[in-house]
């Protein structure tokens, strides 16, 4: 009787508690942590329909309540969480409903995000925009629909960010075919071959490293239409013009499966650098990766500062580019890849200048007008063979570089008449190997081998009796040598070992690197008799550099769905030594380095995160910090150095926050970085009217730089736009000796920019952009102050009126703003207009750039106490008429 009762009394409860209409329980994973954020539906068991749902909080609890009229016993609990299989449990009268998730890797099921247009599809990190949705009749490459797209910002230079933040690599098809040099497809993959644009979060390219070590990168994946995989591609154009321009176009492309290419001949005299499209997107990266500078070049004929203009608006140029990329999958997870290019070009550029430099108590100016030409040639080769499994991973670079230039300048400085030819052939070549393979026991061993030489020997003539009074005793002559060459070699190696675990991934690896380099340098005079003397005793360096490492790293990686975090605990020890016996000159040191990093990221929420960076880094001079003798690095800058081996330590934070919503099209970010940098030793420089002389000092001295930056981005489906814009704020604080005076400096840069590109109609779009810079700039010693202003404004509109003819109309205006100067304002136009032949299966386009014959260009720059005035020759008017066809 008493079970009866009490059997009677705890059903009497349940059925209560569901009068009440509550379900509850808590989410965790298979090692028993917490899964926040999971979706928890409450569904029929007969049918897909869902009753009610929530999402779990921090601690993977939840609630559910019951709708009135709901029985119990017709009801599933369904648990859906990214990274985990999903699980479905009847409802339990007697107890909480409680789970526990499995991992699932990339099997995530897919999103459909819908509205009235376009249409989002988010599966786990990855978020698809249709290309369809976001193109336009008159965009010809995917490059142009790219830049459209909601939450996506392309730079000057073709750098793609996604919610402010710089992609790793872009893929096509999923196979890497161009590395970080992108540019090569976004300027020439046709943009109706490409279905999809992908955006992949925590992008890892590395199989058997992936959901074991963190990543926060971001990359983007472009999907092929299935009817342009079977066949050869490509979009042809030729074009001619007057004042005797053209602008050849032939490529071939090819996205099957197992074959990509892209393949191309370009060459034009119309102002479009083929260069940009060579741009290493992530140099930077690499740098850090393989640990190793390659030695700058030394010598110019002379600063010079491009206008902040298109830099087809102010090029001369003869370029031509042969671009071979060509990807075979060997077998599955196999590919044997070659990227090979060879650039040619003739650039010329006429300009002036006034560099006014303040400081306490005088004022230095220089003028001078400069007629430049230079012809680059470039050849470069690189093999790779990449091995890309579950458990092993292998990847092996070689690449060659040849670059050689030759450049010519007139020069009038101050009504004085300088000549000068520069000539520098730098050839490298690296291989950089890497293997990793996962063991049985399911921890992960890694070998990586990286081995660079290169030499770049640089010569510079400078013509007649050049500051004779300074270079030769008042003596007339005939030409100032300067040669210069670096010889570098360096190796790095290490060994690592990787523990993955259910929570945290350990690491462990030990290496060393060795960097050897010889700097040569003499400053000649060539005498009207033909003989060559030395400028001076101390116009020389035999420079000898060698730096030996040896270092261990524990990381700890922690690539969890919520939060994700890697730190680095790195040790080195260095040897240094360089020595040249001219200037009895032999230093030996060794120094103890530790340069830890931290990196997290944490999801507030499904599409939300936050991101902090905290890096410690010890830093070494080059041997180009070094040379005791003079080096004429341009024709008036002549530097040394007299002080030990620079050392710095460079401390860098970060904190940022992203969000997004898929659903709505809106995307927006905020990012601060704080950079110091603390140094034994500061430039200090002699500044005459007719020469500057530096050299190194033992000095302490310290850099403070801040940045906060914001950006937005949403798409209106009522309008058909998309609105974006952006905030910055940069403060730079530094100090300078000129002339034995130490000047503190501050420089304060605010930037904002917003734009639309909007549909107006099915036959019109337009867009707009408009950009404003104010710099400001003083020093506490001097009593001067500098402001500039700076707006660009661009506008375009595109009139469709029918699938045979195109037409558009761009234009371009810039003004800037100085106390003490005239206001400058400058206005470019373009127009063109396209027309179907149907019978040939061609386009006619008629091309008009700078219609209204803009020639030259005025531009004020501003840089510590430095005001720059530029003046420069523009190409002016060019009309081209094109043919197009597609293979």
């Amino acid at each position: 009787m008493r079970s009866l009762i009490l059997l009677l009394c705890g059903m009497l409860c349940a059925a209560l508690c569901f009068a009440q209409g509550k379900i509850h329980g808590t989410v965790k994973d298979s090692t028993g942590k917490a899964v926040p954020y999971a979706t928890v539906n409450l569904k029929k068991k007969a049918g897909t329909g869902i009753v009610s749902y929530t999402i779990t909080d921090a601690k993977g609890t939840y609630s559910l309540s019951v709708p009135s009229g709901e029985s119990p016993d017709s009801l599933l609990v369904e648990v859906r969480s990214i990274g985990y299989k999903s699980l479905a449990k009847a409802v339990d009268h007697t107890a909480a409903v409680d789970f526990l998730l499995h991992a699932s890797v990339n099997q995530l099921q897919a999103v459909v995000i819908k509205s009235s247009r376009p249409v989002l599809r988010t599966h786990g990190d990855t978020l698809d925009y249709k290309v369809s949705d976001f193109s336009s009749p008159q965009d010809r490459v995917i490059g142009d629909v790219i830049k459209k797209l909601p939450g996506i910002t392309v730079a000057t230079d073709g750098t793609i960010l996604y919610n402010n933040k710089a992609i790793s690599n872009l893929y096509i098809g999923g196979d890497n075919l161009l590395d970080d040099k992108y540019n090569i497809a976004t300027n020439t993959i046709p943009q109706g071959v490409v279905e999809k644009v992908q955006v992949i979060q925590n992008d890892q390219p590395v199989k058997a490293l992936q959901n074991k070590v963190m990543s926060d990168d971001v990359a983007l994946n472009l999907t092929i239409k299935k009817g342009a995989k079977l066949q050869l591609v490509g979009q042809e154009s030729l074009g001619a013009g007057l004042p005797g321009n053209y602008d050849e176009d032939l490529n071939a492309m090819m996205f099957k499966d197992n074959y990509k290419a892209i393949n191309y001949l370009k060459g034009n005299n119309t102002g479009d650098d083929l260069q940009q499209e060579l741009t290493a997107h992530n140099f930077n990266d690499y740098s850090q990766r393989i640990d190793n500078d390659v030695p700058a070049m030394v010598l110019s004929l002379g600063s010079v500062n491009n206008p902040a203009l298109s830099r087809d608006r102010y090029l001369f140029n003869q370029s031509a580019l042969l671009n071979l990329n060509n990807l075979v999958n060997l077998k599955k997870n196999v590919q044997l890849k070659i990227n090979a290019w060879y650039f040619h070009d003739t650039q010329k550029q006429d300009y002036s200048q006034l560099n006014t430099i303040f400081l306490p108590g005088d004022t230095v100016r220089y003028n001078e007008t400069q007629h430049n030409r230079t012809v680059p040639n470039i050849l470069h080769t690189q093999f790779t063979l990449n091995v890309n499994q579950d458990k092993y991973y292998l990847n092996d670079a070689l690449l060659i570089d040849d670059n050689r230039s030759a450049s010519y300048s007139n020069l009038n400085t101050h009504g004085t008449l300088v000549n000068q030819v520069f000539k520098d052939n730098a050839l490298n070549f690296s291989n950089e190997f890497n293997l990793i393979k996962s063991l049985k026991s399911n921890n992960i061993i890694q070998a990586y081998s990286y081995i660079s030489h290169s030499a770049e020997p640089e010569n510079r003539t400078i013509g007649s009796n050049y500051l004779d009074t300074i270079f030769n005793k008042s003596v007339p002559y005939a030409q100032l040598l300067q040669n210069v060459n670096v010889l570098a070699w360096y190796t790095n190696n290490y060994l690592s070992f990787k523990i993955p675990a259910n929570v945290v991934t350990q690491s462990y690896r030990t290496g060393f690197s060795v960097q050897s380099q010889t700097l040569t340098s003499n400053l000649d005079v060539l005498q009207n008799n033909n003989s060559v003397n030395p400028e001076s005793d101390s116009s020389m360096n035999h420079l000898n550099w060698t730096r030996k490492k040896i270092y261990a790293e524990a990381a700890y990686d922690l690539p969890g769905t919520i939060l994700k975090a890697n730190l680095a605990l790195p040790v080195s020890l260095q040897q240094i030594d360089y020595s040249d016996s001219q200037y009895a000159l032999n230093k030996h040191l060794s120094r103890l380095y530790f340069n830890p990093q931290l990196r997290v990221k944490y999801l507030t929420s499904l599409e939300n995160y936050l991101t902090f960076l905290y890096n410690y880094r010890n830093q070494t001079g080059t041997i180009e910090d070094l040379y005791r003798g003079y080096i004429l690095t341009d024709y008036r800058s002549l530097y040394a150095n007299n002080a030990s081996l620079t050392e710095s330590a460079n401390q860098t934070a970060a904190a940022g926050f992203n969000y997004r919503k898929a659903l709505t099209l809106f995307f927006a970010s905020i990012n601060v970085l704080y950079n110091h940098i603390a140094s034994n030793n500061i430039a200090s420089e002699v500044i005459t009217n007719t020469l500057q002389q530096r050299v190194m000092l033992p000095y302490p001295n310290s850099t403070n730089a801040w940045t906060v930056s914001s950006t937005v981005s949403k798409y209106s489906f009522a309008l058909k736009t998309t609105f974006s814009g952006g905030l910055q704020w940069q403060n730079n604080s530094s100090v300078q000796i000129q002339n034995n005076a130490l000047l503190p400096f501050n420089t304060t840069t605010e930037a904002a920019n917003i734009s639309a590109d909007t549909k107006v109609s099915d036959h019109v779009n337009f867009s707009y952009k408009a950009s404003l810079t104010q710099t400001d700039s003083h020093s506490s010693v001097e009593a001067s102050a500098f402001h500039i202003d700076q707006l660009l404004q661009q506008a375009v509109v595109n009139y469709v009126p029918s699938d045979d003819i195109q037409f558009k109309l761009s234009g371009e205006h810039y003004f800037t703003r100085q106390q003490g100067n005239p206001d400058l304002k400058y206005f470019f136009a373009d127009a063109s207009a396209k027309f179907h032949i149907k019978k040939w299966k061609a386009d006619l386009e008629v091309d008009a750039n700078n219609f209204l014959n803009v020639k030259t260009y005025n531009a004020l720059y501003l840089s510590a106490n430095t005001l720059t005035a530029s003046s420069y020759t523009l190409p002016g008017r060019i009309v081209l008429l094109k043919v197009m066809f597609n293979l």
